[in-house]
C-alpha cells in the first residue's frame, strides 16, 4: 500500500474548514434547527412551533446558517422556507444522529 504525505498547507486549510463547520454546529439551537431541517423544508413559524425556540432567536440562527451556506431559502407569498443543503453539514448531522440519537437498544453509550 502506497502512503502519501499530506501537504501542510492543505491540512491547515482543511482544518480551518472543519473548525468553521464545527463552530456552526456547536450551538444547541442551530443544531436543533438543522436536525429538524433534515426532515424537509420549513418556515420560521413551523420551526418555532416544532422546536419551542422563539422567533427572534430562530431568525438569528437561521441567518448564521444561511450566511455559512448550510441552508437555502425560497419565498412563497409572505413566508420564507428554509431547506438544508446537501453537503458536509448533512454528512456530519447523519454521523451525530448515529452517535447520539439512535435508540437502538444494542448500541452502547
Amino acid at each position: 500500500m502506497e502512503t502519501t504525505t499530506l501537504d501542510i498547507a492543505q491540512m491547515r486549510e482543511a482544518a480551518g474548514q472543519a473548525t468553521t463547520m464545527l463552530r456552526v454546529l456547536a450551538n444547541e439551537d442551530r443544531l436543533l434547527l438543522l436536525c429538524q431541517l433534515t426532515q424537509g423544508e420549513a418556515c420560521v413559524s413551523d420551526l418555532e412551533g416544532l422546536l419551542g425556540i422563539r422567533q427572534p432567536t430562530l431568525s438569528q440562527q437561521l441567518s448564521v446558517l444561511r450566511n455559512e451556506g448550510i441552508v437555502s431559502t425560497r419565498r412563497e407569498g409572505k413566508k420564507i422556507f428554509y431547506k438544508l443543503d446537501e453537503g458536509r453539514a448533512l454528512n456530519l448531522l447523519n454521523t451525530l444522529y448515529g452517535l447520539y440519537c439512535k435508540t437502538d437498544k444494542n448500541s452502547s453509550s
